[in-house]
């Protein structure tokens, strides 16, 4: 899902930007910004992405029996 053509546009993931803090982005075209609003100049960099953890299985649910034979 890294290189999907559909990635919402994000300056925390752009070419141009690297991170300061938790919330700022250094873009090289515009300076100190928010990272949450890109800029016509964006440019995908999946390697810059960091994709959501996935969710873990819920075992809790399932009974002995359930992997028994």
């Amino acid at each position: 899902m890294l290189f999907r053509r559909d990635i919402e546009p994000s300056c925390s993931y752009c070419e141009h930007g690297s991170r300061v803090s938790e919330t700022e982005i250094r873009c090289a075209r515009r300076g100190l910004v928010n990272g949450d609003r890109p800029c016509k100049s964006f440019r995908y960099d999946p390697l810059k992405r960091v994709p959501p953890r996935p969710v873990s299985p819920r075992f809790g649910k399932f009974k002995e029996s359930d992997f028994s034979l």
